[in-house]
């Protein structure tokens, strides 16, 4: 009997890198923005959204606000002038949101989302999904690209720890295997981190950032394990559940 054949799971760090990754088949891409949007995205997934629609500027997100639509927009962390929503999870309840859409702009993971629309599927990560999204992808049976939207295209820890944490868990499930250094070196940061993730944290710039601003309140849910039980796919135009 043949052993069965393993899929690659390749760790892209920043979006500058995407236009290098090695993995170009029938490929998955998870992105991952930990501090904040994929964490908000599941969350509003979660508490019963109908569906988001990302826009990678913010002059798009202001078009559409005068259109008429509901629109979650930040810049650098902070909340523009003419948006109803910021980028903090604990701002997207089921009572303001449920079967709404919603037009969505980031300063890094929806501008990392119009990078990665040439993968064959866009899925979003974040812990609060994790064993969700790993069950997913099992299921899909497709290499996977785990895409760090890091802070204006750099590196950033929060993004890798996720990664790291992910990558463990398919390269346990013993259905997947890779060769790549990021992805290896991701777990290695995962494993240094996983026992104490609060101490480990306080070396993120981007927990720093939020912290000036008076919006890490949200820091501790966001590395909460399975808070929701959902896979936010991207189709190219919107982000919903895979119908």
């Amino acid at each position: 009997m043949s052993t069965p054949q393993k899929h690659c799971v390749e760790v892209c760090f920043t979006p500058r890198l995407f236009q290098d990754i090695l993995t170009k088949d029938d490929f998955i891409v998870v992105l991952v923005d930990i501090l904040r949007a994929t964490t908000t995205i599941c969350t509003a997934i979660g508490n019963g959204i109908e569906k988001i629609i990302p826009v990678a500027t913010v002059e798009e997100a202001r078009r559409l606000k005068e259109e008429g639509y509901l629109v979650a927009s930040e810049q650098d962390g902070r909340k523009l002038d003419f948006a109803d929503f910021g980028n903090s999870a604990f701002s997207f309840t089921r009572e303001k949101i449920e079967g709404k859409t919603l037009v969505y702009c980031t300063t890094n993971g929806t501008r990392a989302l119009e990078i990665a629309k040439s993968a064959n599927q866009i899925v979003v990560g974040a812990f609060i999904n994790i064993s969700a999204l790993t069950g997913w992808l099992l299921e899909k049976e497709k290499n996977v690209v785990i895409f760090c939207s890091g802070w204006k295209n750099k590196f950033c820890l929060e993004d890798t720890l996720f990664a790291g944490a992910l990558t463990d868990r398919l390269i346990g499930s013993g259905k997947f295997q890779t060769n790549c250094d990021s992805a290896n070196a991701s777990i290695d940061l995962w494993n240094m981190a996983k026992d104490d993730l609060p101490g480990y944290l306080e070396k993120a710039a981007h927990r720093h950032r939020l912290k000036k601003l008076g919006l890490d309140d949200v820091i501790p849910y966001s590395f909460t394990f399975d808070q929701v039980n959902v896979v936010p796919v991207f189709d190219g135009q919107v982000i919903q559940i895979e119908k």
